[in-house]
């Protein structure tokens, strides 16, 4: 494919493998043989007897009839947030895992944000029977102690990191120091497609069962089998990559990516990388980079703790450098009004990173006839503490 990574690891400019020397072991033991393992047709079955048996796919593509006629358009939602541990991270997790097996790793360590990876990393962890540590910022761990509690009844260590903002970015620093001092047993189950090659190559590839699925899934109900938009929430952004991978070279597929602007774009308050940021180099890629004049990493901020990361997976910079992909950005306002509209309108209450990529409905100009995908990333038992908050707030305003 026209937009696959290159044998360096590149995705146009952005890319690579930017690593200390400890890292290079690990790095190229994982690069030499990941494609192998996942073209393997054993591995193969065993990997697609766990998607299906295990974590409940395929996931429907479900018409949102009701949200369809407000919008004047047909909408379709591909329903991740309705496979085991509620999430699309469990795809990522089962390939990383079968993996990590092949490759005799005995100790599993992973970041997380808004705790579904880390969720989906602890559940793996238990069914192969390998320890998991898992590395989480101390203000998500806080916003999302649910998911705390699910790792550590899964049998997880989770680590609160204590510096920098205390979220994904500052967890994500912690679990690379941690495979630094534990080369030889350990494999680092990275949950997006960022990271050195060939961790966003590799992340696709397992994410890409969305887009696999949503072909054969469309050509039942619409009778063809690309839509004419796909939109899905960007952080690091394994869910779009995933959503978009089978119609990267469909120019006829619109791909729409949208970031968390926070309380606004020029607040100071943003984790909007595209518009904010500038090529740099952030945890082992070269990327779009939040940053200030001295290249020091500037803290980003979102309501959705998965969103909340200064930089972007390399895929992505590149989809926006050649105008293949449409980047657009909301506030955390404007995500939880989309939140509740999708609550009341189809009866389900989606994750905030969710609600991002629902919000960019009512800004864009669709035709009726339009087949509209939105890839519905998680759910949002998670986030039930930020919506209470929310709602008192606007009650309390009210009286």
């Amino acid at each position: 494919m026209k937009f696959d990574v290159n044998e360096k690891g590149y995705y146009g400019e952005f890319g690579g493998a930017y690593i200390p020397e400890m890292m290079y072991k690990n790095i190229e033991e994982l690069r030499l043989n990941y494609l192998s393992f996942i073209n393997d047709s054993s591995f193969q079955k065993e990997f697609r007897e766990l998607l299906k048996d295990y974590a409940g796919r395929p996931t429907p593509l479900y018409f949102a009839a009701r949200l369809s006629d407000y919008y004047k358009t047909g909408i379709y939602l591909k329903r991740e947030d309705l496979t085991h541990t509620g999430a699309h991270k469990i795809n990522n997790t089962i390939g990383q895992i079968l993996i990590a097996r092949r490759l005799r790793k005995t100790r599993i360590i992973a970041e997380t944000g808004a705790g579904q990876h880390g969720v989906a990393t602890a559940t793996v962890c238990a069914l192969m029977n390998l320890k998991c540590v898992v590395y989480m910022g101390k203000l998500d761990v806080e916003r999302q102690a649910p998911n705390v509690l699910r790792m550590k009844m899964l049998g997880a260590e989770v680590i609160p990191v204590y510096s920098g903002n205390k979220t994904l970015k500052d967890a994500t620093n912690e679990a690379i120091r941690d495979w630094i001092n534990n080369p030889a047993d350990t494999h680092y189950i990275i949950g997006s497609v960022v990271g050195p090659h060939p961790y966003p190559d590799m992340v696709a590839r397992l994410q890409s069962v969305i887009s696999e699925e949503m072909k054969w899934q469309l050509k039942e109900k619409t009778g063809r089998e690309y839509p004419d938009y796909i939109i899905a929430c960007v952080g690091g952004g394994s869910n779009a990559a995933g959503s978009y991978y089978h119609y990267l070279d469909n120019k006829k597929v619109k791909l729409v990516a949208v970031e968390a602007s926070g309380k606004g774009i020029d607040s100071g308050y943003s984790a909007a990388t595209m518009v904010l940021g500038r090529p740099g180099i952030l945890h082992g890629s070269r990327s779009m980079v939040i940053q200030n004049e001295d290249g020091q990493i500037t803290e980003p901020y979102s309501i959705s703790a998965g969103l909340d990361y200064p930089g972007i997976g390399p895929i992505h910079s590149h989809l926006n450098k050649t105008g293949r992909a449409i980047f657009r950005h909301v506030t955390d306002e404007e995500a939880l009004e989309a939140a509740y509209q999708l609550t009341k309108m189809e009866g389900i209450i989606p994750a905030l990173e969710t609600a991002h990529a629902l919000a960019i409905l009512k800004s864009i100009k669709f035709r009726p006839e339009d087949v509209v995908t939105v890839c519905l990333s998680g759910r949002g038992d998670k986030d039930l503490d930020a919506y209470i908050k929310h709602m008192k707030r606007m009650n309390s305003s009210k009286t």
